[in-house]
C-alpha cells in the first residue's frame, strides 16, 4: 500500500527556517500531485504547496514567496523548503499525493487527494 512518512518539523523562531522531508513509498502511477497541507488547532486543513508530475508548482498566497516545494530526482521524497517563518504558520504539516493531475497544477482541497502521511507539527515563536 502506498505509504506516506513526514519527518523535520520541529520548533523554531519567527524569521527562521525548516525544511519538511515527505518519503513516498509503493506509489504505483507515473503522474502525480503531490501536496503539503497544514491544520492548526481549530481550523481547517488547507493546502499551502503542490508539485505535480510535470513540474508544475502553485503555492497559496499566505506562503508564496517564503516556501518551495520540491521533489527529488526519483520522485520518491517531497520537500517543503519554509524560510522567513511567521507564528501564523505554526500547524500540523502533511503530505499527499494523488495520481489525478491538472493541466494547470494540482487540486487544492484534502478531497482530491487519495493517500496521506500522519503530519509533524511546525512550531513557530515570536
Amino acid at each position: 500500500q502506498v505509504q506516506l512518512v513526514e519527518s523535520g518539523g520541529g520548533s523554531v523562531q519567527a524569521g527562521g527556517s525548516l525544511r519538511l522531508s515527505c518519503a513516498v513509498s509503493n506509489y504505483p502511477y507515473a503522474d502525480f500531485c503531490m501536496a503539503w497541507f497544514r491544520q492548526a488547532p481549530g481550523k481547517e486543513r488547507e493546502s499551502v504547496a503542490r508539485i505535480n508530475s510535470r513540474g508544475i508548482t502553485t503555492y497559496a498566497d499566505s506562503v508564496k514567496g517564503r516556501f518551495t516545494v520540491s521533489t527529488d530526482n526519483t520522485k520518491t521524497t517531497l520537500f517543503l523548503q519554509m524560510d522567513v517563518l511567521k507564528p501564523e504558520d505554526s500547524a500540523k504539516y502533511y503530505c499527499a499525493a494523488t495520481p489525478r493531475i491538472l493541466w494547470n497544477g494540482c487540486g487544492v482541497d484534502r478531497d482530491d487527494y487519495n493517500y496521506w502521511g500522519r503530519g509533524t507539527q511546525v512550531t513557530v515563536s515570536s
